[in-house]
Protein backbone atom coordinates (compact mmCIF):
# COMPACT_ATOMS: atom_id res chain seq x y z
CA UNK A 1 0.00 0.00 0.00
CA UNK A 2 2.94 2.12 0.89
CA UNK A 3 4.45 1.67 -2.55
CA UNK A 4 1.40 1.94 -4.45
CA UNK A 5 1.08 5.56 -2.42
CA UNK A 6 4.58 6.43 -3.49
CA UNK A 7 3.84 5.47 -6.82
CA UNK A 8 1.08 7.98 -7.40
CA UNK A 9 2.45 10.17 -5.87
CA UNK A 10 5.90 10.34 -7.67
CA UNK A 11 3.22 10.07 -10.96
CA UNK A 12 0.88 12.98 -9.78
CA UNK A 13 4.21 15.75 -9.40
CA UNK A 14 6.05 14.11 -12.98
CA UNK A 15 2.80 15.34 -14.26
CA UNK A 16 2.50 18.71 -13.05
CA UNK A 17 6.08 19.09 -14.04
CA UNK A 18 5.35 18.39 -17.09
CA UNK A 19 2.72 20.70 -17.41
CA UNK A 20 4.95 23.53 -15.59
CA UNK A 21 3.11 27.62 -16.65
CA UNK A 22 4.53 29.27 -19.48
CA UNK A 23 6.26 32.34 -18.17
CA UNK A 24 5.61 35.64 -19.96
CA UNK A 25 8.82 37.49 -19.07
CA UNK A 26 11.46 38.49 -21.71
CA UNK A 27 14.58 37.69 -21.35
CA UNK A 28 17.97 39.37 -22.85
CA UNK A 29 20.31 37.17 -23.90
CA UNK A 30 23.48 39.74 -24.19
CA UNK A 31 22.79 43.39 -23.69
CA UNK A 32 24.83 45.30 -26.33
CA UNK A 33 26.96 48.20 -25.16
CA UNK A 34 25.65 51.67 -26.17
CA UNK A 35 28.41 53.37 -28.32
CA UNK A 36 26.89 56.70 -29.41
CA UNK A 37 29.66 58.06 -31.08
CA UNK A 38 30.35 55.32 -33.68
CA UNK A 39 28.58 56.38 -36.67
CA UNK A 40 30.68 59.79 -36.02
CA UNK A 41 34.18 57.71 -35.75
CA UNK A 42 33.16 56.16 -38.93
CA UNK A 43 32.73 58.90 -41.16
CA UNK A 44 35.25 60.88 -39.71
CA UNK A 45 37.36 57.77 -40.68
CA UNK A 46 36.06 58.06 -44.38
CA UNK A 47 36.71 62.01 -44.19
CA UNK A 48 39.98 62.64 -42.76
CA UNK A 49 42.08 59.68 -44.09
CA UNK A 50 39.28 57.63 -46.47
CA UNK A 51 39.79 54.56 -43.95
CA UNK A 52 43.22 54.26 -44.34
CA UNK A 53 45.01 54.07 -40.61
CA UNK A 54 48.19 54.48 -42.72
CA UNK A 55 47.32 58.28 -43.75
CA UNK A 56 49.47 60.79 -43.03
CA UNK A 57 49.19 64.01 -43.96
CA UNK A 58 52.80 66.06 -44.28
CA UNK A 59 51.77 69.27 -43.85
CA UNK A 60 49.66 68.88 -40.22
CA UNK A 61 52.20 65.70 -39.65
CA UNK A 62 48.31 64.40 -38.72
CA UNK A 63 48.44 60.87 -38.40
CA UNK A 64 46.57 57.58 -38.41
CA UNK A 65 42.57 56.95 -39.73
CA UNK A 66 41.21 60.10 -38.34
CA UNK A 67 44.15 62.37 -38.87
CA UNK A 68 45.22 62.82 -35.26
CA UNK A 69 47.85 66.37 -34.79
CA UNK A 70 50.64 66.69 -32.86
CA UNK A 71 49.11 69.53 -30.38
CA UNK A 72 45.76 67.09 -30.30
CA UNK A 73 47.73 64.08 -28.78
CA UNK A 74 49.83 66.23 -26.39
CA UNK A 75 46.83 67.50 -25.11
CA UNK A 76 45.82 63.81 -24.82
CA UNK A 77 48.70 62.73 -23.16
CA UNK A 78 48.86 65.64 -20.58
CA UNK A 79 45.23 65.28 -19.65
CA UNK A 80 44.99 61.57 -19.66
CA UNK A 81 48.86 60.82 -18.33
CA UNK A 82 49.36 58.48 -21.47
CA UNK A 83 52.67 58.56 -23.33
CA UNK A 84 51.25 58.05 -26.46
CA UNK A 85 53.79 59.32 -29.74
CA UNK A 86 52.74 60.23 -32.84
CA UNK A 87 53.56 56.65 -34.46
CA UNK A 88 51.25 55.23 -32.15
CA UNK A 89 48.12 57.04 -34.24
CA UNK A 90 48.42 54.62 -36.86
CA UNK A 91 47.51 52.25 -34.43
CA UNK A 92 43.54 52.09 -35.31
CA UNK A 93 42.36 51.20 -31.59
CA UNK A 94 44.68 54.08 -30.15
CA UNK A 95 43.54 56.74 -32.44
CA UNK A 96 40.06 55.58 -31.33
CA UNK A 97 40.97 56.32 -27.85
CA UNK A 98 42.29 59.40 -28.92
CA UNK A 99 39.16 60.57 -30.33
CA UNK A 100 36.52 58.79 -28.56
CA UNK A 101 38.28 60.74 -25.36
CA UNK A 102 37.21 63.88 -26.88
CA UNK A 103 34.15 63.27 -28.27
CA UNK A 104 32.93 62.40 -24.96
CA UNK A 105 34.78 65.13 -23.03
CA UNK A 106 33.87 68.17 -25.69
CA UNK A 107 30.33 68.60 -23.26
CA UNK A 108 27.92 68.54 -26.19
CA UNK A 109 25.67 65.87 -26.81
CA UNK A 110 25.45 67.77 -30.34
CA UNK A 111 26.88 65.45 -32.85
CA UNK A 112 28.02 68.87 -34.98
CA UNK A 113 29.76 70.76 -32.12
CA UNK A 114 31.67 67.43 -31.60
CA UNK A 115 33.04 66.91 -35.15
CA UNK A 116 33.33 70.85 -35.39
CA UNK A 117 35.67 70.90 -32.67
CA UNK A 118 37.46 67.82 -33.47
CA UNK A 119 38.52 69.37 -36.93
CA UNK A 120 39.19 72.90 -35.24
CA UNK A 121 37.62 76.22 -35.21
CA UNK A 122 36.08 78.69 -37.87
CA UNK A 123 34.01 79.15 -41.02
CA UNK A 124 36.11 76.02 -42.39
CA UNK A 125 34.91 73.51 -40.21
CA UNK A 126 30.86 73.98 -41.27
CA UNK A 127 32.18 72.76 -44.06
CA UNK A 128 34.02 70.20 -42.72
CA UNK A 129 30.80 69.15 -40.53
CA UNK A 130 28.74 69.25 -43.64
CA UNK A 131 31.26 66.34 -45.12
CA UNK A 132 30.95 64.37 -42.22
CA UNK A 133 27.15 64.62 -41.97
CA UNK A 134 26.51 63.35 -45.40
CA UNK A 135 28.79 60.16 -44.39
CA UNK A 136 26.40 58.89 -41.39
Amino acid sequence: MKRLLLIILILYFSVLAAYAPILKVLFIKKALPVQPYEKVWDAVCQIESGKRPDAFNKEENARGIVQVRPVRLHDFNERTGKHYIMNDMYDVKKSKEVFMYYATRFGYSDLEKIVRRWNGNGKKTIVYWEKVKSHM
